[in-house]
């Protein structure tokens, strides 16, 4: 999802940074893969949540929680066309 807001909102010549799959970010959009990933690793209930809304433990600071809105909220929609197994996925999970 960040990789699909990156090449919207920020210059393909600031996106010179490898992101946590590999893709091409720019250094703002790193800073919030790597804050997730972070979060991510270290959520103790993971493995039995669906979603990080449902949870009662909000690990993400505010900002970033505002940040990461965005981002889903951008990409949300344009999955289906760019990763649509992907965004399939996602949503039966639910």
């Amino acid at each position: 999802m960040l990789v699909i807001y990156c090449e919207a909102h920020h210059a393909a010549s600031l996106r010179d940074q490898r992101s946590y799959c590999g893709e091409l970010l720019c250094p703002d959009c790193l800073l919030l893969d790597d804050y997730a990933i972070l979060r991510t690793e270290r959520c103790r209930t993971m493995d039995v949540k669906t979603s990080c809304e449902e949870c009662g433990n909000h690990c993400y600071e505010p900002a970033m929680r505002q940040a990461i809105r965005e981002v889903m909220r951008y990409s949300g929609p344009r999955m289906l066309k760019k990763h649509p197994i992907a965004a399939l996925r996602h949503l039966l999970k639910r």
